[in-house]
């Protein structure tokens, strides 16, 4: 419990990411009180709900600011932090960010040098991130963009136990580029 003339919580500063009122940064004058059993004790004045949450040498804690009168709660407010960061870090642990790779060809691209790209195209496919590949044709194998749309087609076969193509080949000026997803 934060007592009125000890330190409040953030050493007097406030962290700007917690927007949590605690205790004497309550300024309403009626609240709606749950205790520290989760007991509803109805609408309030918050002086009174402060002198029971001292009583219980705990902290009143805000939870639902948006509504009227706001929602506040007797609890332990360094325990309560403790369990919201504690989920937030499991809920972080458990996201898996998709990232966009990238992998080039060429139009007229060397056997080994193909086998080494749609490795690394594998790689990509186990570890859960999506490829963009693309082919870009210079000068005039630009009069032959069959040739790109066999190869991407190619390269879309050979990988199709790791992934599969997100939709058909994107014809953009001297470009040519497709999408591969993870299977799920």
């Amino acid at each position: 419990m934060v007592k009125p003339n000890q330190r409040r919580p953030f050493g007097g500063r406030r962290n700007f990411k917690d927007r949590t009122r605690i205790n004497f940064l309550i300024r309403c004058p009626k609240v709606r009180l749950i205790d520290d059993e989760g007991n509803q004790l109805g609408v309030v004045d918050t002086r009174e709900a402060l002198d029971k949450a001292k009583e219980a040498e705990l902290d009143l804690v805000e939870v639902a600011p948006d509504i009227d009168p706001p929602v506040c709660r007797i609890m332990d407010y360094s325990k309560y932090k403790y369990e919201q960061e504690k989920k937030r870090k499991i809920a972080k642990k458990k996201q898996h960010v998709v990232h966009v790779k990238e992998v080039r060809f060429k139009a007229r691209i060397e056997e080994h040098d193909y086998q080494v790209k749609i490795k690394h195209i594998k790689e990509f496919l186990e570890k859960k991130d999506k490829v963009r590949v693309s082919l870009r044709f210079r000068g005039r194998e630009m009069a032959h963009k069959e040739f790109g749309v066999e190869l991407l087609n190619r390269v879309a076969n050979d990988v199709s136990a790791s992934g599969e193509m997100e939709a058909e080949p994107k014809i953009m000026g001297n470009t040519i580029t497709i999408t591969i997803i993870p299977k799920t």
